[in-house]
């Protein structure tokens, strides 16, 4: 019998908030903010033409083709997920796990969502024959299958898809009649970009991939409300608003009244242009955030645990199936139970696995990297800073006791 979650012990239907990195805000962005704050008037719905001008350029940069008119901003990836699912219409297929915030936008608008299996190798993209198989069980079940959501540089699982394998999901997906929706908000947070090869779908299939990010990903602070999303490049003269779906996805958001906020505008386009003085403190954070995934890669697998190598993003998604035992010993037999011991013991947010999509009863956890950092922004600042961070006294003794809660569990 399928396990219910208690209302009162965290619905999970209500997912937790992507790590942030901990950085200050660039002042070049704070004075660009400040400069505007005086602007009264929103965005247009999808953003307007010097927010779409900065997107296209993002992606050209990217090695995709993009123009303004193939591109949208909304105030956040959760309501440009929601539009772009709205415009698409039918059943949505999600790799398992997946980000939290998925799945609840289709519920919100009374899709079905099915969970996909991944490969040992990587979370984040389907496995492809596990696609195929089940398309074909959701249509013998009268179902219609529309939508394939997945994440080439993923959270949780803090992996980066290979190539070969992106091809054949998206393969795959496609000869099945499947639009892909390529969440590539943590491409950009890559902890070594040399040494990780990462092809969007939308080189690929160029014509059957909408390409999402939030640009608080890797550019922006969290608290700043902007995704964009770039649209297959369409012939302006066949498109109108039945037909296009980025014509249908403005509509949705201009029902919603979804729009970017005024004054942040000429900040995110800025940020989108990515200069230096936004981009180098943005890489220098990717590549320290790696460093402490990886200590903390180390904590876990030392502790008898399991765990795929972190390769981007803040964040280590964790099995400890092997320290069952154990947990049980405690009275923890579910990821529910998990989640509330380790996120009191650590004082951190440790997310169980239910809340990505994964089995209530297997023991998985997302830990955040953002926790060995300090409590201040003058620690994390310091510690961003540093040669060797993990060296650091304080930062070292936040990996010791991560390290002893887990072997604690054995």
């Amino acid at each position: 019998m399928p396990q219910k979650a208690p209302e009162e012990r965290g619905p999970v239907r209500y997912g937790p908030p992507a790590p942030d990195t901990g950085l200050p805000l660039p002042p070049v962005l704070a004075g660009l903010l400040s400069a505007a704050a005086g602007r009264t008037d929103p965005e247009p719905p999808g953003g307007g033409p010097v927010l779409r001008e900065a997107a296209a350029g993002h992606w050209w940069r990217r090695g995709l083709r993009t123009h303004p008119e193939d591109v949208v901003a909304a105030p956040g990836a959760p309501a440009l997920l929601l539009a772009l699912i709205a415009a698409h219409g039918g059943d949505l297929l999600l790799p398992r796990p997946c980000p939290a915030w998925w799945a609840p936008q289709a519920r919100l608008l009374g899709r079905p969502a099915y969970h996909v299996p991944t490969p040992a190798e990587c979370g984040g993209v389907p496995d492809p024959y596990a696609l195929l198989e089940t398309v074909r069980r959701v249509r013998a079940e009268g179902g219609h299958p529309r939508v394939l959501l997945l994440s080439v540089a993923d959270d949780p699982t803090g992996t980066v898809a290979p190539p070969e394998l992106v091809r054949e999901a998206c393969e795959a997906a496609v000869a099945e009649g499947l639009h892909v929706v390529s969440d590539e908000t943590w491409r950009d947070t890559r902890h070594d970009p040399h040494d990780t090869v990462l092809v969007s779908p939308a080189e690929m299939c160029p014509d059957d991939v909408t390409v999402l990010s939030d640009l608080g990903g890797a550019l922006t602070p969290a608290a700043w409300p902007c995704a964009v999303a770039r649209f297959p490049p369409t012939d302006p003269s066949r498109a109108d608003r039945w037909t296009d779906p980025r014509a249908r996805v403005l509509d949705v958001l201009t029902a919603l009244g979804s729009v970017v906020p005024g004054p942040l505008a000429p900040a995110l386009a800025h940020a989108l242009d990515e200069p230096e003085d936004v981009t180098a403190p943005a890489r220098r954070a990717a590549a320290v955030h790696g460093r402490l995934a990886r200590a903390a890669h180390h904590a876990v697998l030392a502790a008898g645990a399991l765990s795929l190598p972190p390769q981007a993003g803040r964040h280590l998604y964790a099995d400890l199936g092997p320290l069952r035992d154990g947990l049980a010993a405690r009275g923890v037999t579910d990821s529910l139970e998990l989640e509330a011991l380790l996120t009191e013991r650590l004082g951190a947010p440790v997310p169980g696995g239910h809340r990505f999509g994964d089995e209530l009863g297997a023991l998985r956890v997302r830990f955040g990297t953002r926790m060995f950092l300090g409590a201040s922004g003058e620690e994390r600042t310091e510690a961003l800073g540093a040669e060797d961070p993990p060296e650091l006294p304080r930062v070292a003794r936040a990996l010791a006791d991560f390290g002893a809660a887990l072997e604690e569990l054995r």
